[in-house]
């Protein structure tokens, strides 16, 4: 079962995926596009282009996970796009949680907390 956790780190990648690729497919985008290793037990995030479904990737441990979620109606809203040319980025558990939920992102307000060096 994949859970995700607070304290998980979860990449989102910015273009548009095809929604076809599995395992092996989303493995080598991770390879080929980020400096990361897709065993390193992050979660990451492909959307596709019209913005109805979801894939979250994980290693845990003996096996990758894969969630998928298919929207009937809508679309997934997503974090305003970074123009630094980065093919990821790094997103928090809330904005992942309000992505599945349907919760709208631009409107939020985030209120000031206390954040150690490793968080978010």
């Amino acid at each position: 079962m994949l859970a995700v956790g607070p304290k998980d780190l979860l990449f989102l990648f910015s273009e548009p995926m095809d929604m076809r690729k599995s395992f092996d497919g989303l493995c080598g985008l991770i390879r080929n596009c980020t400096d990361k290793n897709p065993m390193d037990r992050n979660i990451y995030i492909f959307v596709n282009k019209s913005r109805n479904m979801i894939k979250l990737l994980r290693f845990e441990g003996d096996g990758f996970a894969i969630y998928f979620k298919r929207l009937e109606k809508g679309r997934i809203e997503l974090p305003k796009k970074q123009d630094d040319g980065t093919v990821s980025l790094k997103i928090s558990h809330a904005t992942v949680m309000m992505m599945l939920e349907g919760i709208g992102l631009e409107k939020r307000k985030n209120r000031k907390r206390h954040q150690s060096k490793n968080s978010l």
